[in-house]
């Protein structure tokens, strides 16, 4: 039965470089919803209201992701899926979507404090290396970081969840 891993975390947790990796070790197919994101909607992106701009697409985005990982999955190949479902109720509902489904789920959670999150934001931002897909700003960082609700002991219960704390590691380990 193939696999979803779901890979959260807060901007700068690590998301991106760890889910590369766990695509390469798993032979899996890694959907990132900022990749996506920017590809279809970074021409049209506002210079004010951009949170809001970001909310009304990203759901369409999430449904049209889904339905891609159902094809991949349906031919027996794992699928990566980074999709910043930073807040529990939207993650939860996604999770239960995939179960639903019948799919196996393995949740993993990155985080880092914010101050190393935000040097490793300001770093990507500069290099643009193959982790970067948007410029992220502080008051973006800042408002996402307000955003982020980890799970909760309820939600451990209810889904496989392992957690990975990364501000020891360097950016270039995760």
């Amino acid at each position: 039965m193939p696999m979803v891993y779901l890979i959260e975390g807060p901007v700068g947790a690590g998301k991106s470089r760890f889910s590369a990796q766990l695509a390469n070790e798993k032979q899996a197919v890694h959907l990132a919803l900022d990749q996506w994101f920017v590809a279809l909607f970074s021409p049209d992106r506002p210079q004010t209201d951009v949170v809001n701009w970001y909310l009304a697409r990203k759901e369409r985005l999430l449904q049209t992701l889904w339905w891609h990982a159902q094809q991949i999955l349906a031919s027996g190949q794992d699928v990566i899926l980074e999709m910043g479902l930073i807040q529990a109720e939207q993650r939860q509902a996604f999770c239960r979507q995939i179960i639903a489904a019948g799919f196996p789920l393995t949740m993993h959670v990155l985080d880092a404090s914010q101050e190393v999150r935000w040097q490793r934001v300001q770093q990507r931002n500069r290099e643009r290396g193959p982790t970067y897909a948007m410029q992220v700003t502080e008051t973006v960082f800042e408002i996402a970081s307000q955003m982020w609700q980890a799970p909760d002991e309820d939600e451990c219960r209810e889904f496989d969840i392992r957690f990975y704390f990364s501000d020891t590691l360097p950016a270039s380990a995760l």
